[in-house]
């Protein structure tokens, strides 16, 4: 499925519309030049999963967890960021153990970078933003066994 986005408000729009209708403990691989609006969309999922906590990039900090007000305990994304991660071992690391806690709470798992990796998760749902015409071009791919 391929939309177009006009700006940083329309990609919210979308994470929050993706949050309501995807499968609860989906993985979603989310690939685009820096800047292309990857943080946005992961925005808006959190406001579609109920999140009131403010949303940013892992970049430095590689991963983050968030809960809903009403049970902190419990994840409902978790927020994975492997462009720093040069060594395909480490990234492959880092998601298998953010990929474990994640299904262990149903919570979804979105991915930033995840050319990273050594491979590409069959279950995953893949997201590519591509600046297109001053907005950005949203493609959405199921997951390999769903296709």
């Amino acid at each position: 499925m391929d939309l177009f986005l006009a700006d940083a408000g329309q990609t919210h729009a979308r994470g929050i519309a993706l949050a309501r209708e995807l499968p609860k403990g989906s993985v979603l691989l989310l690939s685009g030049e820096l800047g292309a609006g990857k943080t946005s969309l992961v925005q808006g999922l959190a406001a579609g999963l109920g999140i009131t906590e403010a949303v940013t990039s892992p970049t430095f900090a590689l991963a983050q967890h968030y809960s809903r007000p009403d049970a902190p305990q419990q994840p409902v994304l978790v927020h994975l960021d492997l462009y720093r991660l040069e060594l395909t071992e480490a990234a492959d690391e880092l998601f298998a153990q953010e990929e474990e806690l994640a299904a262990e709470s149903g919570a979804l798992l979105a991915v930033e970078w995840p050319q990273r990796l050594s491979f590409t998760p069959s279950q995953a749902w893949q997201l590519q933003l591509l600046y297109f015409d001053g907005g950005r071009q949203l493609t959405i791919s199921p997951p390999a066994a769903a296709q």
